[in-house]
């Protein structure tokens, strides 16, 4: 049941709260920009100038307010997201300064109502629509939330016992704590979702009885497993998205003291910090070269800091083990050829380059299996993804679907579910004949537009068509970078 938390973990988040001076401080370096870089840069579109400037006039209440219009996973994401890669990436004070660390204020923002239990947000009056979604993950969490706020019936259907999905449950707790996720699955039960966890969609009679109940069904399913490598020996080898899970739940994780993870994605990164801060030497194999990894940059940076090894350009080909025991991991030096489907240089075996690396733990990380489901549900697919059309619908009438489970090209990541949690909420209100109130993209309010700071560093917004006209055809100079 949702009440059954794990005890509190081992692992503290690797990120300390900032203090109400560091916050304020921090705000004020903000420009404020006038259709702000950072805005278009957040794929939820989260009005960061107003969030930051509400920070520095001591408004963390409106502030966490113009974040979670936005963003209902904004504690999450302010942990969680890219956030050198998409919003303090596009800062402008970046090239020259130091960006502002706008997702340590996010946090510090929305941290500020959910430790005290406020509630920002109530559903509008009853539509008498039912909306089902399957799938409590952040695209199903963000869409029933919106959802519940136009004021429709939202069940939220969950196959584990905690609701949260990747947050819960495979997200280090370095990163995000059990306690983060949940206190967001409690903000949604709080606008009247109906949360049913222990229950999983597992066949097309169970969706056609959710469309029989329902005006519309959302499905936010994420993907499966790690898949399998395909050598021998592989049955001794640990799934690194349940190696996360365990060191979530505080459960044992079966490292031992030397681990090999195998995987260069940010899961594999995840995995690699939970064997190395268990005290395990630790060392990552890819098959490519540190240019192809698909982890982001600054992760790499993080594993080479907390003392996790690398061994690029090596393949594993066999899991040694005696008595059931692993003693070591087989591989084979690679070598690069022509680019492959995905634009990067395959990966070719030199003969006779085999060697062994001595371990007793081997963790695979190599990414997750496609939502098998969609064939069971009649479900059109894209390279095994769901297929959806620009509104999110499926080849199915009133069935949608949200998040990893449909991202066929673009990078699947928490942020990108909840944005198209959104979109999907949307599309149903207009399926429905409404209007839909999404914020999907907000305009800075005039308590941005009109600060000083904001006027002395990019001049006054223009207010007509000849101004804005001759404002975009205007050279580029330090004036107009926001």
């Amino acid at each position: 049941m949702e009440d059954a938390r794990p005890p509190q973990t081992t692992f503290q988040e690797l990120l300390p709260p900032m203090t109400a001076h560091e916050a304020s401080v921090e705000a004020n370096r903000c420009l404020y920009c006038y259709d702000a870089p950072c805005l278009q840069a957040c794929p939820t579109h989260i009005d960061i100038p107003t969030f930051i400037r509400k920070i520095a006039t001591g408004n963390l209440r409106g502030s966490a307010r113009t974040i979670l219009e936005s963003n209902f996973l904004g504690g999450t994401c302010a942990r969680v997201c890219p956030v050198q890669e998409l919003c303090e990436g596009a800062c402008v004070l970046g090239p020259d300064h130091t960006p502002i660390q706008i997702g340590r204020l996010q946090r510090h923002a929305v941290d500020h109502v959910q430790d005290r239990g406020i509630q920002l947000f109530k559903p509008a009056p009853a539509t008498g629509r039912r909306v089902a979604v399957v799938g409590s993950g952040p695209a199903g969490i963000s869409a029933s939330a919106e959802l519940a706020r136009a004021g429709h019936e939202v069940t939220l259907y969950e196959k584990r016992d905690l609701g949260g999905g990747l947050s819960t449950y495979g997200i280090i707790v370095l990163r995000e704590p059990v306690e983060v996720a949940l206190r967001e699955v409690q903000a949604v039960r709080d606008l009247g979702v109906n949360v049913v966890t222990g229950h999983e969609l597992t066949t097309r009679a169970g969706l056609d009885d959710l469309l029989t109940t329902h005006d519309a069904v959302i499905l936010a399913l994420g993907l499966g497993a790690v898949p399998a490598i395909g050598i021998p020996g592989e049955d001794h080898i640990l799934d690194g998205l349940q190696v996360i899970e365990a060191s979530k739940m505080d459960r044992p994780t079966g490292v031992g003291t030397r681990a090999v993870i195998i995987g260069a994605g940010n899961t594999a990164v995840d995995a690699a910090t939970i064997a190395r801060r268990s005290g395990a030497d630790t060392l990552m194999v890819y098959r490519r070269t540190v240019r192809e990894m698909t982890a982001y940059h600054h992760e790499y940076l993080f594993a080479l800091s907390e003392g996790i090894t690398f061994s690029f350009l090596t393949q594993p080909v066999e899991v040694l083990h005696e008595g059931g025991q692993v003693t070591g991991l087989r591989c084979v030096r690679m070598g690069l050829g022509a680019p492959d489907a995905s634009g990067r240089a395959r990966p070719e075996p030199i003969p006779g380059s085999d060697f062994v690396i001595p371990c007793d733990t081997v963790i695979s990380a190599i990414g997750q299996e496609k939502p098998a489901l969609a064939a069971t549900l009649g479900l059109e697919v894209d390279g095994g993804y769901i297929r959806v059309d620009d509104t999110l619908q499926t080849s199915l009438p009133r069935v949608y679907a949200a998040g990893d489970c449909v991202r066929a090209r673009g990078n699947a990541s928490t942020v990108m579910a909840v944005q198209d949690g959104k979109i999907a909420a949307a599309s149903i209100e207009r399926a429905l004949g409404r209007t839909p109130h999404v914020t999907l993209k907000p305009t800075p309010p005039a308590e941005v537009r009109e600060h000083p700071l904001y006027i002395e560093a990019h001049g006054p917004v223009p207010t007509s068509p000849d101004q804005t006209a001759a404002l975009a055809h205007a050279p580029v100079t330090e004036a107009h970078h926001g």
